[in-house]
């Protein structure tokens, strides 16, 4: 009879969950690309606008019919143009990110929202390998509520030891019966240091080995972003991950506001640059296609940004410090998932409010191509920046100011 009252209990919190789910895409735009779909009628027209926000065009790729048969994902998948050299063999590889919502209310216990959540990233997972992706990456915190507006610490019982940990392991199996490298972004209990807590993503190799980690830079300090509340910046530098498919690296959310950052990891090498984030609407929303296309210019890599979508319902108040009255929401996480290139080219998004993966077929050779038509690493000038930045990191610093000695002191 307690088995039955839990499995029913654990049913009206799904049933309760998804409900308001359902009122909360009854409220938001689906999304960009929806719109202009629905608007603009004249294919040609619409061929126009999508070059003009996106660039040249991505090729759409099929996606069989028993994908998806039994959910309601938005899976969208899309093949990026590169030239065939004459020297060098293609270097094709599928990549791919996953957004999710959370299962169950953040009232529920921990273990049963984990386990929730593991189960819709195991069927996600799934569509991805039908889809013959080689590497996928999760958003960041995938294991938990967004819960750090709240600044309760009882969030950090989600924490994990890096390489024992649940989701690790669940992960790890994953990976090897995919053949597939998984980025997984988490909260890491570091235990060798005395339990410190870190965001982490782990690198996990397609033969289920873990390449390494990385751990968040920029931790913000914004809105009701209170992740220092929990944990500080990162001591991993910028490591680029050498894959059975590529070299990637990992610029875990608010590293995407600094450009210097996306430098790092293109001067160590990057192919491909994950941005597992988790951010909403009112804050972010119009530097969110910009900043990771940016980078992907600037570095001549490609970019995949990965964003939570839903709205989490915590069951105590909580302040922003602006002076108005307390809240139990963070906000809308909008997803808009999306997939950048080189050579400025960029899929469109995913869905606002719905769970959801964006594939992308590359050929990894468009890096270069791109280094060689634009030259961006010869003339990068890194020796003059390094000597800025070497000068004004020390005390005393003056900045370079030409003064205009006719100049008005009225």
């Amino acid at each position: 009879l307690t088995g039955r009252t839990t499995m029913n209990s654990e049913a009206a919190a799904v049933g309760s969950n998804e409900q308001q789910r359902r009122n909360i895409v009854k409220q938001e735009t689906e999304s960009l690309d929806s719109i202009l779909d629905q608007n603009i009628t004249d294919p040609q027209q619409l061929s126009e606008v999508r070059r003009l926000l996106y660039g040249k065009a991505v090729t759409p790729i099929a996606v069989p019919a028993n994908v998806n048969a039994s959910h309601s994902f938005d899976i969208k998948a899309y093949k990026f143009a590169c030239t065939q050299e004459q020297l060098r063999p293609p270097r094709v590889v599928r990549i791919a990110g996953i957004q999710n919502s959370i299962v169950l209310p953040t009232s529920a216990p921990f273990d049963q929202q984990y386990l929730a959540i593991e189960a819709k990233i195991a069927q996600l997972l799934q569509q991805a390998a039908d889809l013959k992706v080689n590497i996928v990456c999760l958003q960041e915190a995938w294991t938990m509520p967004f819960a750090f507006c709240t600044r309760e610490k009882h969030w950090l019982e989600f924490a994990e030891p890096i390489p024992n940990g649940r989701s690790i392991i669940f992960l790890q199996h994953q990976a090897k019966l995919h053949n597939m490298v998984i980025v997984s972004p988490i909260l890491e209990r570091d235990e060798v240091h005395n339990d410190t807590i870190w965001n982490t993503a782990v690198v996990i190799g397609n033969h289920g080995n873990i390449i390494g980690k990385h751990r968040k830079n920029h931790i913000p300090r914004v809105g009701d972003f209170n992740e220092s509340t929990y944990y500080m910046e990162g001591n991993t530098g910028h490591p680029v991950f050498d894959t059975q498919f590529g070299r990637i690296a990992v610029n875990i959310c608010y590293g995407r506001h600094h450009p210097l950052n996306w430098l790092g990891f293109g001067l160590n090498g990057a192919e491909i640059v994950f941005n597992p984030s988790a951010t909403v609407g009112e804050l972010s929303e119009p530097m969110w296609p910009i900043e990771g296309r940016n980078a992907a210019i600037a570095n001549s890599y490609y970019v995949v940004g990965i964003n939570r979508v839903g709205t989490e319902k915590f069951e105590t108040e909580f302040t922003s410090g602006d002076g108005k009255p307390g809240k139990k929401e963070f906000g809308h996480f909008y997803g808009s998932s999306y997939v950048a290139a080189p050579d400025s080219s960029r899929s469109p998004g995913l869905s606002r409010v719905k769970d959801g993966l964006i594939v992308a077929e590359v050929d990894l050779n468009l890096c270069r191509q791109v280094k060689d038509k634009w030259s961006f690493p010869m003339t990068g000038r890194v020796d003059m920046y390094a000597d800025l930045l070497k000068r004004y990191t020390k005390h005393g610093f003056k900045p370079q100011i030409v003064r205009d000695v006719g100049k008005s002191n009225l």
